[in-house]
């Protein structure tokens, strides 16, 4: 950009002076303008995207039901429920859309299979949609149903067009990808347990079994009935042995709610336990024991809030 010392503006003719400070002042005004715009679009982006209501199973509180209605858009809200996971989800299903009518929203329940998934109409239901959710019980039945299908692209359009997206139980295991199918490849490793009903009775890499889910959130997994079902040997084994070794398991009639700017809180009757092993020494692959330094386990109750970019917590004052 062209300077002028005192004595060679002194030198020029007032016009020339003038006509120069206008260039440089409409220059200036123009990349003023122009980061205006870029920031406003990226601010704006941002706050399109909606949030991640991630339930951990059990009974659903009152609050929480009630939030999820609010975040849809209250008494203008249009919910779609999704209850595929289960074998008797087309009644689960309805009676989920019914408590979600009583409290002043638009619901319907839909139980579709994977070519429905893709059909025209299925399509159209989604239009408007400002909230989806996924109900409980065999998370691999639901991804069976929907993973790949244009009603999938759909969730994703409306998520980042600011729609809610929840689920509870396997409708929260399947918001990561991978996603944790709830068994294990080598039960009890080098003892195998004589009663089959024992499970995950180590922390082992290449245990876990991860399959593709919806990857709603990004860069962590979820497990859930975290706490009431005891799963820190398989939750840490996955946390561990999966990139980018992050991970939040939700116990029972709590939810992990993730906000459009990226930062997390929680809701509910218990905790939500984050694995955070970005920054820790692992053993390597053929190490014959899973080992590790540097974890950092956070136990956060109804209140706090945690920020996934920094491992920022901040617990509740009471």
């Amino acid at each position: 950009m062209m300077r002028f010392s005192r004595s060679t503006m002194s030198a020029l003719p007032k016009a020339s002076v003038a006509r120069s400070l206008a260039r440089r002042g409409a220059i200036g005004a123009a990349l003023v303008a122009m980061t205006l715009l870029a920031t406003g679009s990226s601010a704006r982006a941002a706050a399109t995207r909606g949030y991640l209501f991630i339930v951990g199973g059990g009974p659903q509180p009152a609050e929480l039901v009630q939030r999820f209605v609010d975040l849809a858009g209250g008494k203008k809200a249009k919910i779609v429920v999704f209850a595929m996971a289960s074998g008797e989800g087309k009644q689960s299903g309805e009676e989920k859309a019914e408590d979600l009518r009583k409290l002043g929203a638009e619901a319907h329940a839909y139980y579709i299979d994977q070519n429905e998934a893709n059909s025209d109409s299925m399509v159209k239901n989604m239009e408007g949609v400002t909230g989806v959710w996924f109900g409980g019980g065999d998370k691999v039945l639901l991804t069976k149903a929907l993973l790949g299908t244009r009603v999938e692209k759909a969730i994703h359009e409306r998520y980042q067009a600011g729609a809610v997206v929840g689920g509870t139980s396997a409708g929260a295991a399947v918001m990561s990808n991978p996603m944790l199918t709830g068994e294990e490849r080598h039960p009890g490793g080098v003892r195998p347990p004589s009663d089959s009903s024992d499970h995950f009775m180590t922390i082992a890499r290449d245990n876990i079994e991860l399959v593709p889910g919806f990857g709603m959130i990004k860069g962590a997994l979820i497990d859930q009935h975290f706490l009431r079902r005891r799963r820190h040997n398989r939750f840490i084994s996955a946390v561990l042995d999966t990139p980018p070794h992050m991970g939040a398991a939700i116990d029972e009639s709590t939810a992990l709610i993730v906000h459009p700017d990226g930062h997390w809180t929680v809701l509910g009757e218990s905790a939500v336990s984050i694995y955070d092993a970005r920054h820790a020494a692992i053993t390597p692959k053929g190490a014959p024991v899973l080992g590790e330094s540097g974890l950092i386990l956070s136990v956060l109750p109804s209140g706090s809030s945690y920020y996934p970019a920094t491992g920022k917590v901040v617990l509740p004052k009471r």
